[in-house]
C-alpha cells in the first residue's frame, strides 16, 4: 500500500493593533477548520509547530493568535517569526485601524487599552504603534479593519484562508416529528402536514419516507412539487446571505405528525435541491425517524 501523502502544514500568526479585530479572527479561522491557539507566548510557538509537526497531519493548519498581552514576552516575536520562517509555511496576519476606530471601539466595550496605563486609551495605542511598527512592516497580510463590521471580517479571512473547496454554508436538513416538540436549532421551520399523511395508508403505515413507496406517494400529492420548488427558491437567496453576513453554520426543519413519512421525503428532496447551490454543502439529519 502507498504512504499517504501528510498535508503541507501551515502556520498562521495573528497578530496588530489592540481592537482591530483579533477575536473575530480568530473565530472565522476556527470556522474554517484552522487549529487556533489565543495568547500564545512567541516562545511558545516552536514547540507549538514542532507539535503539530509530530501528529501527521492531524494538525495541518494551525494558527496562534500573539498580542501585547504577552507583555515582556512580545518582544521576542520578530525574532521566532524569522526563525519560524525557515522550513514551514508561514504567514503573519496583522490587523490594524484607525486611531478613531480603535478609540470608538474601547469606548464601545468600556474597557482600558492594555498599554495605556495612567494615561489614555490615545496614548496605549500610540505605544502599541510603536512596539509593532518592524511587525507591520514584515507582515505578509495586513488587514485595515476600520470600516469592516465583524462580518465583513470573518468574510475577508475565509476569501484569505479557507481551504479550497471549503464551503461557505454547512447546512443540515433535519425532518422531525411534532409530536415530539419542534427543534429549538433551527433556523427556519416548514410544516409538510398540508400533505395527506401516509400513515393513513395501510400499505405505507410500516415504511417510512425514505422507502420509494412512500417518497412517491408524498411527492405525487398536489401541491408537494410546487412546495418543494418554491421553498427551496425561497431559501437560495438565504444561503447566499448567510455566506455573506459570514453565518457558516444553519439547520432548515421540515415537519410533519411523527417525522416518519411526509417530513422525510420533502427533507431529502430539499436537501437534493439545495445541494446544487454554490458555496453550500448540505447533510440530511431525520431527528424522529424510528421513534414511533
Amino acid at each position: 500500500m502507498p504512504d499517504q501523502e501528510i498535508p503541507t502544514q501551515e502556520v498562521l500568526i495573528v497578530t496588530g493593533m489592540s481592537g482591530a479585530g483579533r477575536s473575530t479572527v480568530a473565530n472565522a479561522l476556527e470556522d474554517l477548520d484552522w487549529y487556533v491557539v489565543d495568547n500564545l507566548p512567541p516562545q511558545m510557538l516552536r514547540p507549538l509547530v514542532d507539535l503539530a509537526g509530530r501528529a501527521e497531519g492531524a494538525l495541518p493548519r494551525i494558527a496562534a493568535v500573539v498580542d501585547v498581552r504577552g507583555r515582556d514576552f512580545f518582544t521576542d516575536l520578530q525574532q521566532m517569526i524569522q526563525s519560524l520562517r525557515d522550513g514551514t509555511k508561514l504567514r503573519v496576519l496583522f490587523l490594524d485601524a484607525t486611531d478613531s476606530a480603535l478609540v470608538r471601539r474601547f469606548d464601545a466595550v468600556r474597557r482600558p487599552h492594555p498599554l495605556q496605563g495612567g494615561g489614555t486609551i490615545l496614548d496605549g495605542i500610540a505605544t502599541e504603534r510603536s512596539r509593532l511598527s518592524t511587525i507591520r512592516e514584515s507582515s505578509d497580510i495586513v488587514i485595515d479593519t476600520s470600516d469592516l463590521n465583524v462580518h465583513q471580517l470573518a468574510n475577508s479571512v475565509a476569501d484569505l484562508f479557507a481551504a479550497e473547496g471549503t464551503p461557505g454554508v454547512k447546512l443540515t436538513i433535519m425532518s422531525f416529528g411534532f409530536k415530539y416538540g419542534a427543534p429549538f436549532d433551527a433556523d427556519m421551520i416548514a410544516d409538510a402536514r398540508f400533505l395527506p399523511n401516509p400513515f393513513w395508508v395501510p400499505e405505507l403505515r410500516a415504511h417510512t419516507g425514505l422507502d420509494p413507496e412512500v417518497r412517491d406517494y408524498v411527492l405525487g400529492q398536489p401541491g408537494a412539487s410546487e412546495f418543494t420548488d418554491a421553498y427551496a427558491a425561497a431559501l437560495a437567496p438565504v444561503l447566499d446571505g448567510y455566506q455573506r453576513e459570514s453565518k457558516r453554520f444553519a439547520t432548515f426543519a421540515i415537519g410533519c405528525t411523527g417525522g416518519k413519512h411526509r417530513s422525510v421525503a420533502i427533507a431529502n428532496v430539499i436537501a437534493d435541491k439545495l445541494a446544487t447551490l454554490p458555496g453550500v454543502a448540505v447533510s440530511v439529519k431525520h431527528r424522529d425517524l424510528g421513534k414511533e
